[in-house]
């Protein structure tokens, strides 16, 4: 499989399989385009309409050096590593501590309900935080690197008792032989001086919730009395980066059908300093009026199209910064596990309740279907949890034939459950951003190394 665009004066193919990608001239992006479709003497015929013969013939023999050196046209050899990702013993790596089901923000898109999950509002205690590091522990076999994101709601509401549960797992790592990665999301409103001081001695990353423009920012992430919450947490955010030198961060938006024009939000936040920039599409139904539209869909590949060009002539100014959906390793990329089946939601990846209760991961917390055990008993529904670990780009249907399969990994499986009620669905408006987004990525790559 291949896939073939052209972008910024760039023809580009992208061998699907081996994750070669060419840069050719028109002559040899036509050819591929046939060359599965014709003979070589009808390929010849067509082309020698518009190119010189002998050129085309010359095109049509580099073609095939490069399909057998596996580099074009590859043959589909991940599938035959499934059966050994299922057989291999599953561990968990990975907790996100729903620290605060509670926040001191009203964002109007909050799949979280203003932090409640749709529940009642509960702080984590320490009782459960030090149970979740012990059955972090129990349940990651042979791991050494573990992972706990702190998370909510908003984290920095229950502030002592994250401190209290780091200082418990860093009292575990050695007698277990791990070592525990603490990240965080919070909104800001609380980073006092010595919170920051603190998550950028404790945190190894930290992601800052702001949408960007002032009136954007405002209009949808109001504090719980209505008024906007830009003014508070940007000088705040603008220290706290500063403080942690650039590194191990992201400012991290969301953008909805109000503001099409994201690549501005983008911009703005360079232009206040932010290296480190996640501006993403929001996901809500189709019936609140700042969802995403099939119809947006245009404008949107127009603006990563603009957004891609920014970056490219900033970095040639030396004013670059990243975006996270336009990073992209060409080189190495994840794994292969990671490839076929993504974040290990439901089995290497849990998400753990204020009071102890195990969901796949912090998009299904409330949805009572996927409740999946506790601390106490640790993971009971073996179905569900079976359920996630059969879902990868081979057994989504829509993933099969789709160019980027390899790259989003089937997409996010709780946006699929929220749009089509089943996990091994896509949803689709995501999918159609993620490929411009990969599209935009390479171009850049490519023109950034002339």
């Amino acid at each position: 499989m291949i896939h073939q665009y052209k972008s910024n004066g760039i023809n580009i193919v992208l061998d699907v399989c081996s994750g070669s990608i060419h840069i050719v001239d028109d002559m040899v992006y036509d050819i591929i385009g046939l060359f599965e479709k014709e003979n070589e003497d009808s390929i010849v015929a067509k082309l020698s309409q518009q190119y010189n013969k002998a050129d085309v013939i010359e095109g049509i023999e580099e073609v095939k050096e490069l399909v057998n050196a596996q580099l074009l046209f590859t043959e589909d050899t991940y599938k035959e590593h499934i059966p050994t990702i299922k057989s291999t013993e599953k561990v968990v790596k990975a907790l996100c501590l729903h620290i605060a089901h509670d926040c001191n923000l009203a964002c109007k898109y909050c799949f979280a309900g203003e932090g409640e999950y749709h529940g009642g509002r509960s702080m984590m205690s320490l009782e459960v935080g030090k149970k979740a590091i012990d059955f972090l522990i129990k349940n990651s076999g042979k791991r050494k690197n573990l992972e706990i994101d702190f998370f909510g709601g908003e984290p920095l509401m229950n502030f002592d008792v994250v401190k209290k549960i780091v200082d418990y797992a860093r009292s575990r790592e050695k007698e277990h032989n791990k070592n525990f990665r603490f990240t965080m999301t919070t909104n800001g409103i609380l980073l006092s001086e010595e919170v920051q001081n603190y998550l950028n001695e404790n945190m190894h990353n930290v992601v800052l919730s702001i949408d960007g423009r002032k009136s954007i920012n405002d209009a949808m992430r109001p504090s719980t009395n209505g008024k906007g919450s830009y003014e508070i947490i940007l000088p705040k955010f603008k220290e706290f980066v500063s403080k942690r030198g650039q590194k191990d961060y992201y400012v991290r938006g969301t953008f909805t059908h109000h503001n099409l024009d994201f690549a501005e939000d983008v911009l703005h936040l360079a232009d206040e300093g932010f290296k480190q920039i996640s501006v993403e599409p929001v996901v809500a139904p189709d019936e609140m009026h700042y969802s995403l539209k099939k119809e947006d869909l245009e404008t949107l590949f127009a603006e990563y199209d603009k957004l891609a060009l920014k970056m490219i002539d900033r970095f040639k100014e030396g004013q670059e910064f990243n975006f996270f959906h336009f990073m992209i390793d060409l080189n190495q990329g994840p794994c292969i596990s990671k490839r076929l089946a993504g974040c290990g939601s439901g089995n290497e990846y849990l998400a753990v309740t204020p009071w102890g209760d195990l969901y796949p991961c912090h998009q299904y917390v409330g949805l009572e279907e996927f409740l999946m055990g506790n601390l106490d008993t640790g993971v009971t529904n073996k179905e569900t949890q079976k359920e996630f670990s059969n879902c990868n780009v081979y057994t989504k249907e829509k993933c099969n034939n789709c160019w980027a399969k390899f790259y989003c990994s089937g997409g996010c499986s709780a946006n699929s459950y929220q749009f089509h009620g089943n996990i091994y669905d896509v949803y689709d408006i995501g999918c159609e951003l993620e490929k411009k987004r990969i599209e935009c990525a390479i171009m850049m790559k490519a023109k950034l190394s002339e």
